[in-house]
């Protein structure tokens, strides 16, 4: 069968993953190594560790996606990497690793955006939204809602002001004593209380904008813990956060397909995985007869396939900027409405 291999990396933080994605077959092999474990000790990511395991891991990582899609190098038509935002030197090494095999293949490198990559993220699934379409793109760092035209064509509507959902979710699920990654082990304590009976604030929840603050729920959150709980109180504010940050998520993306008269919601990064976050989403849509679009799970978190699909749609957009050589250059502040 022709058609074109598209090599995916990310390495822009804990995760090294790399993927083979073709534009007629779709995702054939992909394959993702987690550093949870390298950095639990440290109760979050440490950047030099996270650099080095990426240096361990790639080279074994991409000879296992080559095996699980059957092909040799020489076979790649293109390499797609993440390059920014992220972590500085994990990003270098993700970077130099696919400038250089490019190079060695003589084959176009394409530089990635991760937000995009999560962005699109839901277009690998079987039944993929058309475009235009609202996103909510919830990942570790980012919260942010956006009008997505076609690719490469981002209207940010809003965005958070202090910390992410996902770094309030981690810095909750510290102050209550729970493990690192933070976010899943704070939703599964949630699972076993009953938000209500502890009542926390939903952030600029009627500000009139689209923006979001979570730094406040989370202060919120310490002068609860201040007080002392027990198994059942913690339980109960671990529902109740978690119910605060769903309500505001809900909340400004109803508020935002209203203003854009869109139908389709779009819903993208690690925290897109939580369930209680999908349920009220999915009822709320369903009763609008609209739509919400997820990505499948596995690819919630970072990974290589989202920046493969995201490296083959901006060629087949022909939005790939034309480049003179394979520099290795990073960006670890790039906001995704300059692309």
């Amino acid at each position: 069968m022709a058609g074109m291999w598209i090599l995916g990396i990310e390495s822009s933080c804990d995760e090294t993953g790399l993927a083979l994605y073709h534009d007629r077959r779709g995702l054939v092999a992909h394959a993702v190594h987690s550093q949870i474990d390298l950095h639990q000790a440290y109760g979050g990511v440490v950047p030099e560790l996270a650099s080095r395991d990426h240096v361990r891991r790639i080279v074994p990582l991409y000879r296992q996606v080559l095996i699980e899609a059957g092909i040799v190098a020489g076979d790649i038509d293109a390499v797609a990497y993440t390059a920014g935002p992220g972590l500085a030197g994990a990003l270098l090494v993700g970077a130099a690793f696919a400038e250089s095999l490019a190079f060695s293949l003589g084959r176009p490198a394409i530089p990635v955006h991760h937000l995009e990559g999560h962005l699109l993220s839901p277009l690998l699934s079987a039944d993929p939204p058309d475009y235009p379409f609202v996103a909510l793109l919830v990942s570790g760092g980012h919260t942010q809602l956006m009008r997505v035209s076609a690719v490469g064509e981002y209207e940010i509507l809003g965005e958070t002001l202090d910390d992410a959902a996902g770094e309030a979710f981690d810095k909750t699920a510290k102050l209550l004593g729970l493990p690192y990654p933070g976010g899943p082990a704070l939703a599964a304590l949630a699972g076993q209380g009953r938000a209500g009976r502890l009542r926390l604030p939903r952030p600029m929840l009627n500000s009139g904008d689209l923006d979001f603050s979570f730094s406040g729920l989370k202060t919120a959150v310490l002068h609860a813990v201040n007080k002392g709980l027990d198994d059942t109180g913690r339980a109960d504010l671990a529902a109740e956060f978690q119910e605060a940050v769903v309500d505001v998520l809900t909340a400004k993306s109803l508020t935002a397909l209203r203003q854009t008269r869109l139908q389709r919601l779009v819903v993208a990064g690690g925290v897109g995985a939580n369930r209680r976050l999908r349920e009220r989403l999915d009822v709320e849509l369903a009763q609008r007869k609209g739509r919400v679009f997820y990505p499948e799970l596995a690819l919630c978190t970072d990974n290589g396939a989202m920046i493969a699909f995201a490296g083959a749609q901006r060629l087949a957009a022909g939005r790939v900027a034309a480049r003179a050589g394979h520099e290795i250059a990073v960006r670890p502040r790039w906001p995704l409405d300059t692309l």
